[in-house]
């Protein structure tokens, strides 16, 4: 759980799955990317998420300066990595911020795979 505010009457908390599912919503607005990506860290295999799974592909966790998020992307080839990456950057700190009033210390974004779109 992650508080976003204190005042005389208690807290308010997030679910660590709440943030996720923002970032991992945010990211896949970004123009460019293909899909969120889930490593199986267990067998090494990767796969592309549908959106019912989307916050699979983000992992959340806190330090001092905010929150650290990574997030696991494939993107569509012939698009440029890099701006891909520094949308679903700025897109997951706005939607964070505005959103839930989470203060974001680094995204970082990890690109798993490119893939062929296809024209149909």
């Amino acid at each position: 759980m992650f508080s976003i505010k204190t005042t005389e009457l208690g807290d308010i908390l997030v679910a660590k799955e709440v943030v996720e599912t923002i970032a991992g919503l945010a990211a896949i607005d970004s123009y460019g990317l293909v899909g969120m990506v889930a490593q199986d860290f267990a067998s090494g295999l990767s796969s592309i998420l549908g959106l019912e799974s989307i916050r699979k592909g983000v992992q959340v966790s806190s330090s001092e300066e905010g929150l650290i998020v990574d997030v696991y992307i494939m993107v569509g080839y012939g698009i440029k990595i890099r701006e891909v990456a520094a949308n679903v950057m700025q897109k997951v700190v706005y939607d964070l911020d505005k959103q839930a009033g989470l203060k974001v210390a680094t995204v970082n974004v990890n690109v798993k795979g490119v893939k062929v779109i296809t024209e149909k």
